[in-house]
């Protein structure tokens, strides 16, 4: 088997979603897009994956996570948003307000509907 076929011990975490096929998933289509949006950032050159890790690896080991690791791709959008604000690249108030919209605008859409920013009462 080579390295690219054998699994890494977190694919063969208990608590990862899989596929029907046995192989991990992201749990949430917006999990993925955090994902991509993460790797297309550091291709860009907007951050080093070392200093993408770091971030991660703080935001994994702060008190309070979900024993079940349900709560894995919270910690990467808080760990993106920090870095990027840390760069100056994004401000933390712009972030807030937007994740709010998003909230609202879920809040306000119907059962089995796209979530979209348009939802959102305030906007």
């Amino acid at each position: 088997m080579s390295a690219c076929e054998s699994a890494s011990p977190l694919a063969q975490s208990p608590q990862l979603p899989k596929s029907t096929d046995g192989e991990p998933v992201f749990p949430e289509p917006w999990a993925a897009e955090a994902f991509a949006i993460t790797v297309h950032l550091h291709e860009k050159g907007l951050f080093a994956w070392s200093e993408w890790a770091e971030r991660l690896s703080a935001e994994l080991h702060k008190a309070g996570r979900a024993v079940d690791a349900s709560d894995y791709f919270d910690c990467w959008v808080a760990a993106l948003s920090g870095l990027l604000v840390a760069k100056g690249i994004a401000d933390a108030h712009a972030i807030l307000a937007l994740q709010q919209s998003w909230q609202r605008a879920a809040e306000a859409t119907p059962h089995g509907k796209p979530i979209v920013l348009e939802n959102d009462p305030h906007r």
